[in-house]
This record gives structure tokens, C-alpha cells and sequence, in this order.
């Protein structure tokens, strides 16, 4: 009796509309998904870089002449006194000034930069926020633990110096704002110290560019172990507090972003 059709050993043979087995790509089909999948690192930086100098030049529209004047200017005065320099290499020369001119070019920009972004933010409610974001580790930062109705808000940094109110609006309606969370800080927090700061370009305030490193470099009187204390014992005080709306309008977001932009991350 002739056979119809032969199977392998050991094999069973598939029924009729059984979904089929289907083969596994091959290593060069593999590695093709995955290098259409990953972006080059180095494309990623150099697109952060245009955005933030796009966001840049819309504050500061010279700041492409003055990034090339930077750039000439740094680089022959590099290359003046490397030529001085013996022995004279030419080649070697004009790569160490060009070096020289890009990195001093990235420092005008990086300057200019944050104050363009500064100058973005100011005056809108949350700019002493995003400006206290640029505080390092260590700094716990408690967002509008007080304000009213005009917009006027007061933030909370925690850090080495103690308990550091910070205070944006009319320098007026602050006064009494501080005041009150002065004696509520005072009752839950007595031996820690308290600073107030008002941001503002009056007399005794702290402009805004300047506010992180104003409470940056206050003097540290608390250790890392007592701002874990004094932050529980703020969470009791928050815990007091009327659940009322933040004040209405745009609020800035981080500069850490600017930052990152900047560092090619």
C-alpha cells in the first residue's frame, strides 16, 4: 500500500488549521530591531543643546554674535601665547586655541542661559520655587506652606542652616504672612534656627538669580540627623493646615531642566 506523504522520526504530523510554528529571526535581524530602536547618545546631547539655545535666544537675541565673539576672541589669544611657547607646533597650536575658544564659548553660554531662564520666570507665581530647585542634596524644599488670596506665597526650606521661610509678592503683605508662620514654626520647632527671606530687589531682599545661593551659603547650624527631627515635626504642622488651592496662573517649572540641557544630559 503506497504512502501518501512520509513524516520524520519522531515527529507528529500537524493537523489541518493547527497556527504554525513561525521561525526565529536570526542575530543580523535582531540586531537590525534594536539599532533602529536606540538613538545615538551624541544626537541626543546636540538636539538639548539647540533647544536651550533656541529658549535662550528668545530673551537674549544677541547671544549667538556674542557666543562667536567669545569663541574668536578666546581662541587668538590662546593662540598668541601658545606660540610664545616653544617649540612652535602650528598643528598643535591652533587645536589647543580652538579647544580653548569652544570651552570658553560654553561658559558665556551657560551664564547667559540661566539668566535668560531667570528672566523667563520672574515675576510669575513659583518663581522662588523653581529657583530653590537648584538647591543640592540635603535641601528639602516644602512648596507655598502659606498664601493668600493676592498671590502672595511663602516656601519652606529645610537644610544646615535650620528652617528658612522664603517669601515672593508684595514685601507689604508678606510681613504678616512671615509673621504667622514664624509663631507656628516657633511653637513646633523652638530650638531649631529660623531664617526669613523675601525675595525682591528692595532693601533687604534677595533677588531672584541670587536666592539659591544666598540660601546656600547661610551658616550651617543643624546636622543631617536633627533635619530629619525638625522635618517631623513639621509634618505635624502641615498636617494642622486647611486644605486651600494653590494661586491661580502658570507655574515655572524646574531649572534643573535648563540645567541638565545645558550639561548634555
Amino acid at each position: 500500500m503506497a504512502r501518501t506523504g512520509s513524516t520524520r522520526l519522531g515527529s507528529t504530523p500537524s493537523k489541518p488549521g493547527a497556527p504554525t510554528r513561525s521561525a526565529k529571526p536570526s542575530g543580523a535581524t535582531r540586531f537590525r530591531r534594536r539599532s533602529k530602536g536606540s538613538k545615538p547618545a551624541g544626537s541626543g546631547r546636540t538636539a538639548q543643546l539647540l533647544q536651550a539655545y533656541r529658549l535662550t535666544k528668545e530673551v537674549d537675541p544677541k547671544i549667538g554674535l556674542i557666543l562667536l565673539a567669545t569663541f574668536l576672541f578666546a581662541a587668538a589669544v590662546a593662540y598668541a601665547l601658545l606660540f610664545l611657547i616653544p617649540p612652535g607646533w602650528v598643528v598643535v597650536d591652533v587645536m589647543l586655541a580652538v579647544m580653548i575658544g569652544v570651552l570658553a564659548a560654553l561658559i558665556v553660554f551657560t551664564r547667559r542661559a540661566t539668566a535668560a531662564q531667570y528672566k523667563q520666570i520672574e515675576g510669575k507665581p513659583g518663581a522662588a520655587l523653581a529657583a530653590l530647585s537648584l538647591l543640592k542634596r540635603g535641601w528639602h524644599t516644602d512648596q507655598a506652606v502659606a498664601f493668600n488670596r493676592n498671590q502672595d506665597v511663602v516656601h519652606r526650606v529645610v537644610g544646615p542652616p535650620g528652617i528658612v521661610l522664603v517669601g515672593e509678592g508684595n514685601p507689604t503683605r508678606l510681613k504678616q504672612l512671615l509673621a504667622q508662620e514664624r509663631v507656628k514654626h516657633t511653637r513646633v520647632a523652638a530650638d531649631a534656627p529660623l531664617h526669613e527671606v523675601v525675595v525682591g530687589y528692595g532693601e533687604g531682599q534677595v533677588p531672584l538669580p541670587k536666592l539659591s545661593k544666598t540660601v546656600s551659603r547661610m551658616k550651617r547650624q543643624v546636622k543631617p540627623a536633627e533635619i530629619t527631627d525638625i522635618r517631623a515635626r513639621l509634618k505635624a504642622l502641615d498636617a494642622t493646615r486647611s486644605a486651600v488651592p494653590m494661586p491661580k496662573g502658570p507655574v515655572p517649572t524646574s531649572m534643573k531642566g535648563m540645567r541638565g540641557n545645558l550639561r548634555g544630559r
